[in-house]
């Protein structure tokens, strides 16, 4: 990928949810990792090859889609004890900065919103390169990660453990990979 021109990406995209994923892991009874991911999400990326810093993403996902395997778990993350889904159906990311830190790297800043809650987020992200697919798409693709505290966006519900600890890490490590298309 060291070799693609990025001002011939320069344009809108849309994230492609079926090739893309967002995911999260968290650690649970202090001994293991779950992880998850949400299902039914939408963005869209306005990519400036010439200027990174001038790079936008938008991001909506819809709460009802979470998937950690376990539908009882799934039922549970749902319910008022965390993501209150009948009323904060959204969770949402807004770009508001962008910056190119060398090689592929660059890192992408925004307002995540949970639960009516909004606070910075700051996304590590890898460009993993372009491609026209086989059915003509401009396509481009990022691996990012960030790490963010539950808390900080009210989420609480937690459970001592007897032998010391909780259930649930604060901690939450955030994955994404993002295969967009370009507009036509």
């Amino acid at each position: 990928m060291a070799n693609t021109d990025l001002t011939a990406l320069t344009g809108d995209y849309t994230i492609d949810a079926a090739h893309s994923t967002i995911g999260f892991t968290v650690r649970h009874a202090m001994v293991t990792n779950v992880k998850g991911k949400f299902n039914d999400f939408s963005g869209w990326l306005h990519l400036d090859g010439g200027d990174p810093s001038a790079s936008t993403a938008t991001i909506d996902v819809k709460m009802d889609s979470i998937d950690t395997g376990s539908e009882d778990r799934d039922g549970h993350l749902k319910s008022a004890d965390f993501f209150k889904i009948e009323e904060f159906p959204t969770m949402t990311f807004r770009s508001t900065k962008a910056e190119a830190l060398g090689d592929e790297d660059y890192r992408i800043t925004g307002d995540l919103t949970i639960l009516g809650t909004t606070k910075p987020l700051t996304i590590d992200l890898e460009f993993n390169g372009a491609a026209k697919d086989p059915f003509g798409n401009e396509r481009v693709g990022f691996e990012g990660k960030a790490e963010i505290k539950r808390s900080e966006w009210g989420l609480t519900w937690n459970a001592a453990l007897e032998t010391g600890g909780v259930l649930i890490s604060d901690k939450i490590k955030l994955n994404f990979d993002i295969s967009a298309i370009r507009n036509a």
